[in-house]
């Protein structure tokens, strides 16, 4: 053990330890890459405070003014525009940060951020949505609507997990994507329809993020058209909740036109791997059937 005071006055040995707590020159480069944000990172942080806001104007505009009997209609509409617009906002942080981290970098914490922040925005945001709807339309249906919100958030919950630890091709998802089933889900709420067959939808929705019915990835064109389709359904949102000349309709028009997306997709991506089926028996059959017919080596 090395004396302070016989080693005052002198040069600083290398060999001798110093505590962490005097060094504090070190620069920030020495920082583990663990704990740095990057861009995409923040878009994602961002992505999980829309999903908090969602289910705070869904609390405070939609719930605790049906329990106080004190919201106008038109305030109450205006702030569940508002949770759903956000929900919106969150699925276009998805969607970027992902394109973020392909073209710059992601820190080691990225895949873990993004699991949590689709978690709070595409699973707590919409089945807290779900429930406060079940509240609202009428004590007895109240349990029913708890059910579907729970089960709605344990699909994405199995969901994200099943995505974090099971390879698939590339270009797919496995189960519809958690974003595209909260819009889905929110969809069906908003089109107003009788209690049991929402319910019926809701539940189809959940099904479907934990089957293993294949959805494409956003990518290219793709990501373009969905960009495009999630800034009109802004729109259409901001029209209804203004209570602009044909909002209603245009709210209705495009949530119809989601659940059908939610239910299209998928039968083109089943018959693609059909036709992809077929042409590989083809390309057998062809195969063989040329080795048949080729004639065999003459023999010396």
């Amino acid at each position: 053990m090395t004396d302070p005071k016989a080693t005052a006055g002198r040069a600083p040995d290398p060999s001798v330890w110093v505590p962490e707590a005097v060094a504090d020159d070190e620069d920030d480069d020495d920082m583990p890459l663990s704990l740095r944000l990057s861009i995409a990172d923040a878009l994602t942080l961002a992505n999980a405070t829309c999903g908090f806001l969602a289910v705070y104007f869904t609390t405070t505009g939609v719930l605790i003014p049906h329990l106080t009997n004190s919201g106008d209609v038109g305030v109450v509409r205006n702030n569940a525009a508002t949770a759903v617009l956000l929900m919106l906002c969150a699925s276009v942080f998805d969607l970027f940060d992902g394109l973020v981290a392909r073209k710059l970098r992601s820190s080691a914490m990225g895949a873990e951020l993004d699991n949590l922040s689709d978690l709070v925005s595409f699973g707590l945001a919409p089945a807290y949505f779900v429930l406060v709807w079940g509240m609202v339309v009428g004590d007895a249906h109240e349990p029913l609507s708890a059910l579907a919100a729970t089960v709605v958030l344990l699909a994405v919950v199995l969901r994200l997990a099943r995505f974090s630890c099971v390879s698939v091709p590339s270009g797919i998802f496995q189960g519809m994507p958690s974003p595209f089933g909260a819009l889905t889900v929110v969809s069906i709420v908003l089109l107003e329809l009788p209690f049991f067959p929402t319910l019926l939808a809701i539940l189809g929705v959940a099904w479907l993020m934990v089957s293993r019915v294949e959805y494409p990835k956003p990518r290219g064109p793709l990501a373009v058209a969905m960009l495009g389709w999630i800034v009109l359904g802004m729109g259409m949102l901001t029209a209804w909740a203004f209570d602009a000349p044909g909002g209603e309709l245009m709210l209705q028009t495009g949530c119809s036109m989601q659940v059908v997306l939610g239910a299209v997709i998928p039968l083109f991506a089943t018959a693609r791997r059909v036709h992809a089926f077929r042409d590989h028996r083809r390309g057998i059959r062809e195969s063989r059937t040329e080795t048949a017919e080729a004639p065999s080596p003459s023999r010396s």
